[in-house]
């Protein structure tokens, strides 16, 4: 295995999470008694340009070409999207923006409301379409060096470049930058939000490890990969979204001023925390050994003393978490989700059934385990009705949690 941003083969293991399917590859009824293929699910370092990364076992059409995940779901989500616009819009007056991973057109939706230009380059095909029934301009295809060409060509360049939780996502991360910057003005802004691998270290966000996450960034790895393809990060923001995010902001390396001292900052943590070097990650796969016992052990406490458990929310990262620790449906009796796409089918591996989430108030179960740990917020008012039978919530991540809730 060589390292997909600089060729390295200085490759260091920093977890192995065995073998499971890909996470999104949720079964229908008749496909619960066939075989399913599974990927080793290993993450490794290079030493030497600090890309976290998996091998690329899986390609990007095998698992976007038809998407089980659609963003406008999540309501938090949403209006994180709305906030990221209006900031934009104040900050550089975009007269044309353009994202890419659009989804079902969760953030463009904000823009079309403003009379602004855009358009959305989506590679699924049926949250494509989705994007379009709202009124936002979308193309299916992937970002390519010449899929940007293409565009730019068609519709000229863009102020605004989005990239919202696809840079983990594509194995030609070299190749997916230049497309980024061939879509970008010379003094236009690339903005992309992808999970900080500093949070995931350090509050064992394990289950964020995924076969469609083909790696995981510091600032620091984040930089080298911008620059591979003509764009320099000019500066960055933490933001909370998925346990802890970054948005990186970027422009071509030609006009880039000097990176903020945010940027210079941010570094600083990172270096502290041990991450500019192997001896930050050395504890990692101990601590996510210690996550797995105690949610097994939760899980088969409750089984013995009677007391039902089900799931809330079917997201990737969930899968991830289920078959690490090899919970079925004597463990968990099913999950519940907002998305219809996903009713009636099961969990990759595990096997679990996903069912609207009108069945918690139905079964009135003792425990919901909350696998989209990172909308506690949300999910908690959501959830606050389970309070009137003396129902309670279970967070996995960073550590077991039990939490009593009070209906509102």
């Amino acid at each position: 295995m060589n390292c997909r941003l600089c060729g390295s083969t200085n490759l260091a293991s920093v977890v192995d999470l065995g073998a499971t399917p890909p996470c999104e590859l949720f079964l229908s009824p008749d496909q619960v008694d066939e075989p399913e293929m599974t990927y080793p699910l290993h993450l490794r370092l290079c030493t030497d340009c600090l890309l976290a990364q998996l091998p690329p076992l899986i390609t990007p059409e095998e698992t976007f070409t038809e998407y089980a995940y659609f963003s406008s779901y999540s309501t938090s989500w949403v209006e994180h999207a709305r906030k990221f616009v209006d900031e934009q819009i104040a900050r550089i007056d975009p007269k044309f923006v353009v994202e890419v991973a659009s989804n079902d057109g969760y953030l463009l939706q904000h823009v079309v409301e403003r009379g602004i230009p855009c358009l959305g380059i989506e590679p699924s095909v049926n949250v494509g379409a989705a994007a379009r029934e709202k009124g936002v301009p979308t193309l299916t295809a992937f970002l390519t060096p010449e899929m940007g060409e293409a565009v730019l060509a068609e519709h000229g360049p863009a102020d605004l470049v989005v990239a919202n939780n696809v840079y983990a996502h594509i194995p030609d991360v070299v190749g997916f930058t230049k497309g980024l910057r061939a879509l970008v003005a010379d003094d236009g802004w690339v903005s992309i939000e992808v999970q900080h691998l500093l949070t995931l270290i350090e509050l064992n966000q394990y289950d964020t490890i995924y076969h469609e996450h083909f790696q995981y960034y510091t600032v620091a790895s984040a930089q080298k990969a911008l620059a591979s393809g003509g764009l320099s990060l000019v500066d960055v923001e933490l933001v909370p979204t998925h346990g802890g995010s970054i948005r990186l902001l970027a422009q071509p390396a030609e006009t880039a001023p000097e990176p903020t001292q945010r940027v210079l900052d941010v570094l600083a943590r990172e270096k502290a925390a041990g991450l500019h070097e192997l001896a930050g990650y050395t504890e990692f796969a101990r601590r996510v050994a210690g996550v797995r016992r105690d949610l097994l052990g939760f899980l088969v406490d409750a089984a013995n003393g009677g007391k039902t458990v089900v799931g809330y929310g079917a997201p990737g990262k969930g899968n991830t978490l289920l078959n690490h620790c090899g919970i079925r449906p004597d463990l968990l009796a099913y999950t519940v989700d907002r998305n219809p796409y996903k009713h009636g089918r099961f969990t990759p591996g595990t096997r679990i059934p996903i069912l609207p989430p009108e069945q918690i108030a139905v079964d009135k179960p003792d425990y919901v385990l909350v696998l989209p740990w990172n909308l506690r917020q949300e999910l908690t008012a959501q959830l606050s009705y389970i309070g009137e039978w003396g129902g309670r919530l279970v967070f996995p991540i960073p550590h077991l949690e039990i939490v009593e809730v009070n209906p509102s």
